[in-house]
Protein backbone atom coordinates (compact mmCIF):
# COMPACT_ATOMS: atom_id res chain seq x y z
CA UNK A 1 0.00 0.00 0.00
CA UNK A 2 1.41 3.15 -0.90
CA UNK A 3 1.14 6.68 0.21
CA UNK A 4 0.91 9.41 -2.21
CA UNK A 5 3.68 12.32 -1.58
CA UNK A 6 2.39 15.60 -0.27
CA UNK A 7 3.80 19.20 -1.28
CA UNK A 8 5.02 21.78 1.17
CA UNK A 9 1.82 23.94 0.89
CA UNK A 10 -0.13 20.88 1.51
CA UNK A 11 1.63 20.11 5.20
CA UNK A 12 1.57 23.70 5.80
CA UNK A 13 -2.10 23.56 5.75
CA UNK A 14 -2.56 19.98 7.36
CA UNK A 15 0.02 21.32 10.07
CA UNK A 16 -2.33 24.43 10.57
CA UNK A 17 -5.81 21.44 10.76
CA UNK A 18 -3.63 19.82 13.93
CA UNK A 19 -3.27 22.73 15.40
CA UNK A 20 -6.68 24.25 15.55
CA UNK A 21 -8.15 20.80 15.79
CA UNK A 22 -5.86 20.30 19.41
CA UNK A 23 -7.18 23.89 20.26
CA UNK A 24 -10.54 22.71 19.66
CA UNK A 25 -10.30 19.63 21.69
CA UNK A 26 -8.76 21.17 24.12
CA UNK A 27 -11.43 24.22 24.70
CA UNK A 28 -14.62 22.35 24.17
CA UNK A 29 -12.79 19.58 26.22
CA UNK A 30 -12.79 21.50 29.35
CA UNK A 31 -16.29 23.14 28.53
CA UNK A 32 -18.14 19.69 28.64
CA UNK A 33 -16.45 18.39 31.43
CA UNK A 34 -15.63 14.57 32.06
CA UNK A 35 -16.40 11.96 29.83
CA UNK A 36 -19.35 10.04 30.68
CA UNK A 37 -20.80 6.43 28.86
CA UNK A 38 -24.51 4.93 28.69
CA UNK A 39 -24.61 2.50 31.29
CA UNK A 40 -25.38 -1.28 30.92
CA UNK A 41 -28.65 -2.19 30.95
CA UNK A 42 -29.89 -2.63 34.37
CA UNK A 43 -31.66 -5.96 34.20
CA UNK A 44 -28.52 -7.90 34.13
CA UNK A 45 -31.36 -10.92 32.38
CA UNK A 46 -31.64 -8.33 29.23
CA UNK A 47 -27.87 -7.89 28.21
CA UNK A 48 -27.85 -10.55 26.00
CA UNK A 49 -31.31 -10.25 24.54
CA UNK A 50 -30.79 -6.82 23.82
CA UNK A 51 -27.53 -6.73 22.27
CA UNK A 52 -28.61 -9.57 19.58
CA UNK A 53 -29.19 -9.43 15.93
CA UNK A 54 -32.55 -8.51 14.49
CA UNK A 55 -32.09 -11.46 12.48
CA UNK A 56 -31.31 -13.76 15.43
CA UNK A 57 -34.56 -12.32 17.54
CA UNK A 58 -36.85 -12.86 14.90
CA UNK A 59 -35.37 -16.55 14.37
CA UNK A 60 -36.02 -16.76 17.93
CA UNK A 61 -39.72 -15.57 18.27
CA UNK A 62 -40.33 -17.74 14.88
CA UNK A 63 -39.10 -20.74 16.75
CA UNK A 64 -41.24 -20.24 19.83
CA UNK A 65 -37.75 -19.56 22.19
CA UNK A 66 -39.12 -16.19 22.87
CA UNK A 67 -41.83 -14.40 23.37
CA UNK A 68 -42.56 -10.94 21.46
CA UNK A 69 -43.66 -9.41 24.86
CA UNK A 70 -40.64 -10.08 26.69
CA UNK A 71 -38.15 -8.69 24.00
CA UNK A 72 -40.15 -5.42 23.51
CA UNK A 73 -40.71 -5.08 27.52
CA UNK A 74 -36.79 -5.41 27.63
CA UNK A 75 -36.28 -2.31 25.49
CA UNK A 76 -39.27 -0.40 26.49
CA UNK A 77 -37.67 -0.78 30.07
CA UNK A 78 -33.98 0.00 28.98
CA UNK A 79 -35.34 3.15 27.27
CA UNK A 80 -34.47 4.60 30.77
CA UNK A 81 -31.18 5.43 29.71
CA UNK A 82 -32.89 8.59 27.18
CA UNK A 83 -33.04 10.50 30.35
CA UNK A 84 -29.42 10.97 29.72
CA UNK A 85 -29.03 10.13 25.28
CA UNK A 86 -31.69 12.80 24.96
CA UNK A 87 -32.95 10.39 21.70
CA UNK A 88 -36.34 10.04 22.19
CA UNK A 89 -39.25 12.09 20.41
CA UNK A 90 -42.23 10.16 21.07
CA UNK A 91 -42.51 7.24 22.67
CA UNK A 92 -41.90 4.65 24.04
CA UNK A 93 -45.15 3.67 22.31
CA UNK A 94 -47.53 1.21 25.31
CA UNK A 95 -49.17 -0.29 22.26
CA UNK A 96 -45.71 -1.75 21.19
CA UNK A 97 -46.46 -3.87 24.26
CA UNK A 98 -50.04 -4.70 23.71
CA UNK A 99 -48.93 -5.80 19.75
CA UNK A 100 -46.29 -7.84 21.01
CA UNK A 101 -49.02 -9.55 23.55
CA UNK A 102 -51.11 -10.26 20.41
CA UNK A 103 -48.52 -11.75 18.64
CA UNK A 104 -47.66 -14.38 21.19
CA UNK A 105 -51.51 -14.57 21.51
CA UNK A 106 -51.62 -15.56 18.07
CA UNK A 107 -48.82 -18.16 18.02
CA UNK A 108 -50.13 -19.96 21.41
CA UNK A 109 -53.53 -20.31 19.14
CA UNK A 110 -51.95 -21.33 16.05
CA UNK A 111 -53.17 -18.65 14.35
CA UNK A 112 -49.57 -17.82 12.59
CA UNK A 113 -49.36 -20.16 9.14
CA UNK A 114 -46.09 -20.30 7.61
CA UNK A 115 -46.99 -18.62 4.35
CA UNK A 116 -47.45 -15.61 6.97
CA UNK A 117 -44.20 -15.98 8.58
CA UNK A 118 -42.43 -15.93 5.11
CA UNK A 119 -44.11 -12.55 4.37
CA UNK A 120 -43.23 -11.29 7.79
CA UNK A 121 -39.43 -12.31 7.87
CA UNK A 122 -39.51 -9.58 11.35
CA UNK A 123 -42.23 -10.35 13.10
CA UNK A 124 -42.47 -9.62 16.82
CA UNK A 125 -38.99 -7.33 16.64
CA UNK A 126 -39.13 -3.80 17.54
CA UNK A 127 -37.64 -0.93 15.74
CA UNK A 128 -37.33 2.87 15.78
CA UNK A 129 -37.27 5.56 12.82
CA UNK A 130 -36.19 9.00 12.61
CA UNK A 131 -38.86 12.00 13.32
CA UNK A 132 -38.62 13.21 10.49
CA UNK A 133 -39.63 9.93 8.32
CA UNK A 134 -43.92 9.94 8.57
CA UNK A 135 -45.56 7.46 11.50
CA UNK A 136 -49.38 7.84 11.69
CA UNK A 137 -50.58 9.52 14.48
CA UNK A 138 -47.36 10.19 16.15
CA UNK A 139 -45.39 13.32 16.41
CA UNK A 140 -43.16 14.88 13.04
CA UNK A 141 -41.63 17.75 13.78
CA UNK A 142 -38.64 17.65 12.44
CA UNK A 143 -36.96 19.28 15.01
CA UNK A 144 -39.03 22.12 14.71
CA UNK A 145 -40.57 24.58 17.60
CA UNK A 146 -43.20 25.28 15.14
CA UNK A 147 -44.19 22.41 14.77
CA UNK A 148 -44.28 20.63 18.44
CA UNK A 149 -47.97 19.33 18.25
CA UNK A 150 -47.79 18.29 14.57
CA UNK A 151 -48.49 14.41 13.68
CA UNK A 152 -48.55 12.02 10.67
CA UNK A 153 -51.25 11.43 8.80
CA UNK A 154 -50.11 8.23 7.41
CA UNK A 155 -47.06 5.99 7.23
CA UNK A 156 -44.34 6.88 5.16
CA UNK A 157 -43.68 4.16 2.91
CA UNK A 158 -40.34 2.43 4.17
CA UNK A 159 -42.22 2.14 7.88
CA UNK A 160 -45.21 0.64 6.04
CA UNK A 161 -43.15 -1.57 4.80
CA UNK A 162 -41.46 -2.83 8.20
CA UNK A 163 -44.80 -2.56 9.93
CA UNK A 164 -45.52 -4.92 7.15
CA UNK A 165 -42.76 -7.31 7.72
CA UNK A 166 -43.98 -7.54 11.26
CA UNK A 167 -41.78 -5.14 12.83
CA UNK A 168 -43.28 -3.10 16.01
CA UNK A 169 -42.60 0.41 16.01
CA UNK A 170 -41.17 1.41 19.57
CA UNK A 171 -40.15 5.07 19.30
CA UNK A 172 -39.35 7.88 16.87
CA UNK A 173 -35.82 9.46 17.28
CA UNK A 174 -34.35 13.01 17.38
CA UNK A 175 -33.15 14.81 14.25
CA UNK A 176 -31.59 18.72 13.52
CA UNK A 177 -33.92 21.17 12.21
CA UNK A 178 -35.33 19.40 8.84
CA UNK A 179 -32.50 17.13 8.81
CA UNK A 180 -29.79 19.73 7.52
CA UNK A 181 -26.61 19.42 9.99
CA UNK A 182 -24.09 17.20 11.22
CA UNK A 183 -24.83 17.02 14.39
CA UNK A 184 -28.36 16.49 16.17
CA UNK A 185 -29.45 18.92 18.45
CA UNK A 186 -32.59 21.50 18.26
CA UNK A 187 -34.08 24.02 20.15
CA UNK A 188 -37.28 21.48 20.70
CA UNK A 189 -35.68 18.24 21.81
CA UNK A 190 -32.04 19.51 22.77
CA UNK A 191 -29.33 17.70 22.22
CA UNK A 192 -28.55 13.88 21.30
CA UNK A 193 -25.62 12.43 23.16
CA UNK A 194 -22.80 9.73 22.06
CA UNK A 195 -23.07 6.67 23.89
CA UNK A 196 -19.56 6.15 24.50
CA UNK A 197 -18.92 9.77 25.36
CA UNK A 198 -21.97 12.14 26.17
CA UNK A 199 -19.46 15.22 25.59
CA UNK A 200 -18.98 13.70 22.32
CA UNK A 201 -21.29 14.22 19.03
CA UNK A 202 -23.75 11.44 17.38
CA UNK A 203 -23.64 13.47 13.64
CA UNK A 204 -27.17 13.88 11.80
CA UNK A 205 -29.25 13.76 10.82
CA UNK A 206 -29.86 10.35 11.93
CA UNK A 207 -28.17 10.81 15.09
CA UNK A 208 -31.22 10.07 17.55
CA UNK A 209 -31.64 6.82 15.83
CA UNK A 210 -28.02 5.79 16.15
CA UNK A 211 -27.23 6.31 19.67
CA UNK A 212 -30.32 4.15 20.48
CA UNK A 213 -29.49 1.44 18.57
CA UNK A 214 -25.80 1.41 19.52
CA UNK A 215 -27.61 1.75 23.33
CA UNK A 216 -29.50 -1.32 22.84
CA UNK A 217 -32.38 0.43 22.80
CA UNK A 218 -33.92 -0.57 19.91
CA UNK A 219 -33.12 -3.90 17.39
CA UNK A 220 -32.85 -1.78 14.14
CA UNK A 221 -34.07 1.40 12.81
CA UNK A 222 -34.74 3.46 9.94
CA UNK A 223 -32.54 6.62 8.48
CA UNK A 224 -32.27 9.23 5.64
CA UNK A 225 -29.19 10.27 3.56
CA UNK A 226 -28.56 13.03 1.54
CA UNK A 227 -25.09 13.93 2.47
CA UNK A 228 -24.13 11.49 5.01
CA UNK A 229 -27.12 11.62 6.99
CA UNK A 230 -27.26 7.59 8.10
CA UNK A 231 -23.54 7.07 7.51
CA UNK A 232 -22.14 9.96 10.08
CA UNK A 233 -24.28 9.30 12.82
CA UNK A 234 -23.28 4.91 12.30
CA UNK A 235 -20.00 6.12 12.12
CA UNK A 236 -19.82 7.90 15.25
CA UNK A 237 -22.06 6.05 17.45
CA UNK A 238 -20.16 2.93 16.25
CA UNK A 239 -23.13 0.90 13.82
CA UNK A 240 -23.45 -0.07 10.27
CA UNK A 241 -25.48 2.29 7.81
CA UNK A 242 -26.19 1.52 4.43
CA UNK A 243 -26.87 4.07 1.83
CA UNK A 244 -28.45 2.21 -0.39
CA UNK A 245 -28.58 3.13 -4.60
CA UNK A 246 -30.50 6.18 -5.30
CA UNK A 247 -34.31 4.90 -6.12
CA UNK A 248 -34.65 1.50 -4.72
CA UNK A 249 -35.98 2.24 -1.43
CA UNK A 250 -39.30 4.69 -2.24
CA UNK A 251 -39.20 8.06 0.30
CA UNK A 252 -42.23 8.82 0.41
CA UNK A 253 -42.87 10.04 3.53
CA UNK A 254 -39.74 10.73 4.09
CA UNK A 255 -38.93 14.98 5.05
CA UNK A 256 -42.50 15.55 3.07
CA UNK A 257 -41.33 14.03 -0.01
CA UNK A 258 -43.63 12.15 -2.39
CA UNK A 259 -41.43 9.32 -3.58
CA UNK A 260 -41.67 10.32 -7.16
CA UNK A 261 -38.68 13.12 -6.90
CA UNK A 262 -36.30 11.96 -9.73
CA UNK A 263 -33.31 14.77 -9.52
CA UNK A 264 -32.53 13.85 -5.44
CA UNK A 265 -29.39 13.11 -3.76
CA UNK A 266 -31.68 11.13 -0.62
CA UNK A 267 -31.91 7.73 -0.18
CA UNK A 268 -33.61 5.92 3.09
CA UNK A 269 -31.76 3.28 4.50
CA UNK A 270 -31.24 0.31 7.35
CA UNK A 271 -29.38 0.82 10.54
CA UNK A 272 -28.12 -1.67 12.66
CA UNK A 273 -25.72 -2.87 14.71
CA UNK A 274 -25.22 -6.45 12.91
CA UNK A 275 -24.25 -6.43 9.17
CA UNK A 276 -26.20 -9.62 8.67
CA UNK A 277 -29.40 -7.44 9.64
CA UNK A 278 -28.91 -4.55 6.64
CA UNK A 279 -28.76 -7.28 4.32
CA UNK A 280 -32.26 -9.06 5.30
CA UNK A 281 -33.64 -5.16 6.31
CA UNK A 282 -32.96 -3.92 2.29
CA UNK A 283 -35.09 -7.03 1.10
CA UNK A 284 -37.92 -5.77 2.79
CA UNK A 285 -37.23 -2.34 2.02
CA UNK A 286 -36.38 -2.46 -1.34
CA UNK A 287 -38.95 -2.13 -4.24
CA UNK A 288 -39.95 -5.51 -5.32
CA UNK A 289 -39.42 -4.51 -9.12
CA UNK A 290 -35.55 -3.87 -8.06
CA UNK A 291 -35.34 -7.02 -5.62
CA UNK A 292 -33.77 -9.08 -8.84
CA UNK A 293 -32.66 -6.61 -10.58
CA UNK A 294 -30.14 -5.70 -6.91
CA UNK A 295 -29.36 -10.00 -6.10
CA UNK A 296 -30.32 -9.21 -2.96
CA UNK A 297 -30.37 -13.14 -2.72
CA UNK A 298 -27.40 -14.08 -4.41
CA UNK A 299 -24.19 -15.08 -2.70
CA UNK A 300 -21.05 -13.54 -3.65
CA UNK A 301 -17.36 -14.59 -4.26
CA UNK A 302 -15.36 -12.39 -2.00
CA UNK A 303 -12.24 -13.60 -3.74
CA UNK A 304 -13.47 -12.74 -7.30
CA UNK A 305 -14.09 -9.22 -6.42
CA UNK A 306 -11.57 -6.25 -7.26
CA UNK A 307 -10.94 -4.46 -4.56
CA UNK A 308 -9.61 -0.39 -4.34
CA UNK A 309 -8.76 2.16 -1.88
CA UNK A 310 -8.30 6.00 -1.96
CA UNK A 311 -6.49 7.38 1.10
CA UNK A 312 -7.87 11.11 1.14
CA UNK A 313 -10.19 12.95 -0.74
CA UNK A 314 -7.36 16.16 -1.16
CA UNK A 315 -9.99 18.82 0.04
CA UNK A 316 -7.38 21.09 1.82
CA UNK A 317 -10.73 22.35 4.04
CA UNK A 318 -10.35 18.63 5.93
CA UNK A 319 -8.77 17.39 8.31
CA UNK A 320 -5.43 15.64 7.68
CA UNK A 321 -6.60 11.57 8.20
CA UNK A 322 -5.59 10.75 11.24
CA UNK A 323 -2.96 7.73 12.49
CA UNK A 324 -5.38 5.63 13.99
CA UNK A 325 -7.34 5.74 10.58
CA UNK A 326 -4.12 5.30 8.20
CA UNK A 327 -3.43 1.88 9.92
CA UNK A 328 -7.14 0.82 9.84
CA UNK A 329 -6.77 1.45 6.13
CA UNK A 330 -3.62 -0.39 5.77
CA UNK A 331 -5.07 -3.05 8.05
CA UNK A 332 -8.23 -3.71 5.52
CA UNK A 333 -6.19 -3.82 2.67
CA UNK A 334 -4.12 -5.90 3.89
CA UNK A 335 -6.65 -8.31 4.61
CA UNK A 336 -8.46 -7.82 1.61
CA UNK A 337 -5.39 -8.50 -0.35
CA UNK A 338 -4.85 -11.93 1.04
CA UNK A 339 -8.20 -12.86 0.78
CA UNK A 340 -8.39 -12.03 -2.87
CA UNK A 341 -4.95 -13.04 -3.55
CA UNK A 342 -4.40 -9.92 -5.43
CA UNK A 343 -3.40 -6.23 -4.02
CA UNK A 344 -5.84 -3.61 -3.09
CA UNK A 345 -5.38 -1.08 -5.52
CA UNK A 346 -4.17 2.56 -4.95
CA UNK A 347 -6.94 4.06 -7.23
CA UNK A 348 -8.00 8.31 -7.95
CA UNK A 349 -10.78 9.78 -8.67
CA UNK A 350 -10.94 13.43 -10.76
CA UNK A 351 -12.33 16.41 -8.48
CA UNK A 352 -12.21 14.69 -5.22
CA UNK A 353 -10.85 18.01 -4.25
CA UNK A 354 -14.02 19.73 -5.43
CA UNK A 355 -16.57 17.44 -2.76
CA UNK A 356 -17.98 20.44 -1.07
CA UNK A 357 -18.70 22.32 -3.91
CA UNK A 358 -20.23 19.90 -5.70
CA UNK A 359 -23.06 18.63 -2.53
CA UNK A 360 -23.58 22.44 -2.26
CA UNK A 361 -24.21 22.91 -5.95
CA UNK A 362 -26.68 19.66 -6.10
CA UNK A 363 -28.35 20.74 -3.09
CA UNK A 364 -29.38 23.73 -4.94
CA UNK A 365 -31.28 21.15 -7.19
CA UNK A 366 -32.86 19.14 -4.85
CA UNK A 367 -37.01 19.80 -5.17
CA UNK A 368 -37.16 20.50 -1.72
CA UNK A 369 -36.75 23.92 -0.03
CA UNK A 370 -35.02 24.02 3.18
CA UNK A 371 -35.98 27.61 4.04
CA UNK A 372 -39.50 26.81 3.94
CA UNK A 373 -38.95 23.37 5.64
CA UNK A 374 -37.33 25.67 8.12
CA UNK A 375 -40.25 28.33 8.26
CA UNK A 376 -42.92 25.04 8.19
CA UNK A 377 -43.89 26.56 4.69
CA UNK A 378 -42.41 30.93 5.69
CA UNK A 379 -39.42 31.80 4.06
CA UNK A 380 -37.21 32.89 6.79
CA UNK A 381 -35.05 35.87 6.61
CA UNK A 382 -31.41 34.68 7.82
CA UNK A 383 -30.02 38.42 9.32
CA UNK A 384 -33.62 38.80 11.39
CA UNK A 385 -32.88 34.96 12.89
CA UNK A 386 -29.41 35.83 13.46
CA UNK A 387 -30.21 39.09 15.19
CA UNK A 388 -32.49 37.12 17.57
CA UNK A 389 -30.25 34.44 17.98
CA UNK A 390 -27.93 36.92 19.43
CA UNK A 391 -30.60 37.88 21.89
CA UNK A 392 -31.51 34.40 22.52
CA UNK A 393 -34.97 34.48 21.18
CA UNK A 394 -34.68 32.24 17.96
CA UNK A 395 -36.34 28.96 17.48
CA UNK A 396 -33.32 28.08 15.73
CA UNK A 397 -29.99 26.50 16.58
CA UNK A 398 -27.31 28.36 15.07
CA UNK A 399 -26.42 25.15 12.72
CA UNK A 400 -29.78 26.04 11.17
CA UNK A 401 -28.94 29.95 10.65
CA UNK A 402 -25.53 28.46 9.21
CA UNK A 403 -27.59 26.91 6.52
CA UNK A 404 -30.01 30.23 5.76
CA UNK A 405 -27.08 32.13 5.69
CA UNK A 406 -25.01 29.76 3.00
CA UNK A 407 -28.38 30.28 0.52
CA UNK A 408 -26.69 33.92 0.54
CA UNK A 409 -22.97 33.42 -0.55
CA UNK A 410 -22.47 33.31 -4.23
CA UNK A 411 -23.66 30.36 -6.22
CA UNK A 412 -21.25 27.57 -7.48
CA UNK A 413 -20.38 27.71 -11.80
CA UNK A 414 -23.06 25.20 -12.91
CA UNK A 415 -20.82 24.13 -15.92
CA UNK A 416 -17.49 23.48 -14.05
CA UNK A 417 -19.40 21.68 -10.96
CA UNK A 418 -21.62 19.51 -13.38
CA UNK A 419 -18.97 18.90 -15.67
CA UNK A 420 -16.74 17.54 -12.41
CA UNK A 421 -19.56 15.43 -11.35
CA UNK A 422 -19.71 13.70 -14.55
CA UNK A 423 -16.19 12.79 -14.95
CA UNK A 424 -15.98 11.60 -10.82
CA UNK A 425 -19.09 9.97 -11.71
CA UNK A 426 -17.61 8.24 -15.33
CA UNK A 427 -13.97 7.55 -13.39
CA UNK A 428 -15.91 5.80 -10.48
CA UNK A 429 -17.98 3.64 -12.83
CA UNK A 430 -15.17 2.68 -15.04
CA UNK A 431 -13.44 1.95 -12.20
CA UNK A 432 -15.75 -0.56 -10.17
CA UNK A 433 -18.27 -1.81 -13.03
CA UNK A 434 -19.95 -4.15 -11.94
CA UNK A 435 -17.46 -6.51 -9.21
CA UNK A 436 -15.30 -3.71 -8.10
CA UNK A 437 -15.09 -2.60 -4.32
CA UNK A 438 -13.47 0.81 -3.47
CA UNK A 439 -12.53 1.54 1.03
CA UNK A 440 -13.04 5.02 1.32
CA UNK A 441 -12.47 6.54 4.94
CA UNK A 442 -15.41 7.15 6.88
CA UNK A 443 -13.84 11.02 8.54
CA UNK A 444 -10.38 11.84 9.14
CA UNK A 445 -10.73 11.42 12.58
CA UNK A 446 -13.61 10.39 15.23
CA UNK A 447 -16.53 11.71 16.60
CA UNK A 448 -15.72 15.36 17.62
CA UNK A 449 -16.79 17.46 21.13
CA UNK A 450 -20.46 18.66 20.70
CA UNK A 451 -20.06 21.97 18.82
CA UNK A 452 -16.95 21.50 16.86
CA UNK A 453 -18.62 21.01 13.42
CA UNK A 454 -19.58 24.75 13.85
CA UNK A 455 -16.10 25.54 13.64
CA UNK A 456 -14.69 22.67 11.45
CA UNK A 457 -17.91 21.13 8.98
CA UNK A 458 -16.08 20.42 5.99
CA UNK A 459 -15.07 16.82 7.37
CA UNK A 460 -18.44 15.23 6.18
CA UNK A 461 -17.32 15.48 2.62
CA UNK A 462 -15.99 12.24 2.74
CA UNK A 463 -19.43 11.41 3.17
CA UNK A 464 -21.25 13.47 0.67
CA UNK A 465 -19.63 12.44 -2.75
CA UNK A 466 -21.54 9.27 -2.23
CA UNK A 467 -24.65 10.95 -2.67
CA UNK A 468 -23.52 13.46 -5.39
CA UNK A 469 -22.48 10.16 -7.29
CA UNK A 470 -25.71 7.90 -6.12
CA UNK A 471 -23.84 5.02 -5.90
CA UNK A 472 -24.31 2.99 -2.96
CA UNK A 473 -22.84 2.68 0.30
CA UNK A 474 -21.87 0.84 3.11
CA UNK A 475 -20.85 2.06 6.48
CA UNK A 476 -18.91 -0.55 8.60
CA UNK A 477 -17.79 -0.12 12.46
CA UNK A 478 -14.21 -1.23 13.18
CA UNK A 479 -13.46 -1.08 16.71
CA UNK A 480 -12.77 1.64 19.06
CA UNK A 481 -9.90 4.31 18.67
CA UNK A 482 -7.38 5.13 21.51
CA UNK A 483 -9.90 7.81 22.83
CA UNK A 484 -12.46 4.55 23.44
CA UNK A 485 -14.83 6.13 20.11
CA UNK A 486 -15.96 4.41 16.89
CA UNK A 487 -13.56 4.10 14.37
CA UNK A 488 -14.93 3.00 10.87
CA UNK A 489 -15.19 2.98 7.05
CA UNK A 490 -17.02 3.15 4.10
CA UNK A 491 -17.63 0.46 1.49
CA UNK A 492 -18.66 1.01 -1.78
CA UNK A 493 -20.05 -0.31 -5.29
CA UNK A 494 -21.25 1.10 -8.35
CA UNK A 495 -25.00 2.01 -9.16
CA UNK A 496 -27.44 -1.69 -8.17
CA UNK A 497 -24.77 -3.63 -6.56
CA UNK A 498 -25.59 -2.67 -3.08
CA UNK A 499 -24.99 -6.34 -2.40
CA UNK A 500 -21.60 -6.05 -2.70
CA UNK A 501 -21.20 -3.44 -0.18
CA UNK A 502 -23.06 -5.70 2.10
CA UNK A 503 -21.20 -8.92 1.81
CA UNK A 504 -17.79 -6.59 1.95
CA UNK A 505 -19.16 -5.09 4.99
CA UNK A 506 -20.19 -8.94 6.26
CA UNK A 507 -16.37 -9.77 6.31
CA UNK A 508 -15.45 -7.06 7.69
CA UNK A 509 -17.09 -8.14 10.95
CA UNK A 510 -16.16 -11.20 10.62
CA UNK A 511 -12.27 -10.44 10.50
CA UNK A 512 -12.28 -7.02 12.62
CA UNK A 513 -15.41 -7.31 15.08
CA UNK A 514 -18.15 -4.51 14.25
CA UNK A 515 -19.96 -3.03 17.02
CA UNK A 516 -18.34 -2.70 20.33
CA UNK A 517 -20.95 -2.22 23.10
CA UNK A 518 -20.59 1.25 24.62
CA UNK A 519 -20.66 0.38 28.15
CA UNK A 520 -18.49 -1.75 30.61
Amino acid sequence: MSVPKKSTLSTLIQILHIISDTILEFILGWILGVKRHVSAPQNKDYEELLSSSAVELASLIRERKLQSYDLVKAYYENLLVNRDLNAVVDGPFIEAIEEAKLIDERFKNGDITDEELKKKPFLGVPFTTKDSTEVEGKLHTLGLVSRRNERGSKDAECVRLMKEAGAILLATSNVPEVNKWIETRNMLIGQTKNPYDYRRSVGGSSGGEATLISACCTAFGLGTDIGGSIRIPAFNCGIFGHKPTKGVVNMRGCTFRSGDEENTMVAAGPMARYADDLLELMKVLTEQKMVKELQLEETINLKSLQYFYIPCNNMIQCNPIGKDEQNLMMKVCEHFTNLSGSDVKLATLPHLDMTGKMWRYWMTQEPANFNKLLGNGEALNPFIELFKKLFGRSDFTMAAIYSLLDALLPPENEYKIREATRMCKKALDDLLRDNGVLFFHSSPRTAPFHYYPLVKFTDFSYFSIFNVLHVPVTQVPMGLDSRGMPMGIQVVASEMNDRLCLHVAKELERKFGGWVKPYK
